[in-house]
């Protein structure tokens, strides 16, 4: 067993758990969805995008821009966050809310993708 492998593996499946876990619930409703939630979920996508530059296949190219794309999503829904909470002083409302789902929605639709082709990969590796 390829402790690498291993380790890239795990950070691909619990970047898509992490983001599964704060994209449930109901869209709008604030008390469903935790800021240190998606503050992880924020973390370990870069973690698997920084264990992704080091593929030199048309497969890991394929990986680091869904890992690109999901971070680009979770960033985003940080920064509305942040922005309606600290500095536009209209508060964490259930629109606001729903655009930081939205975007998580779209960051674990990316590491569904990821994930997805890692297992394709693995199965053609194994032939």
């Amino acid at each position: 067993m390829n402790l690498e492998k291993v380790i890239f593996s795990f950070f691909i499946v619990l970047a898509l758990t992490l983001n599964f876990g704060f994209f449930l619930g109901e869209i709008d409703s604030p008390d469903q969805h935790n800021v240190y939630e998606l503050f992880a979920t924020i973390v370990v996508n870069l973690i698997a995008t920084v264990l992704k530059f080091g593929e030199r296949t048309q497969m890991g190219a394929v990986l680091l821009a869904t890992s690109l794309v999901a971070d680009l999503e979770l960033i985003a829904a940080a920064l509305v966050w942040t922005f309606a909470v600290h500095v536009s002083g209209t508060g964490f409302s259930p629109p606001i809310v729903a655009v930081i789902v939205s975007l998580a929605g779209g960051a674990l639709l990316a590491n569904a993708v990821s994930v997805i082709l890692l297992v394709v990969e693995i199965s053609y590796s194994r032939r």
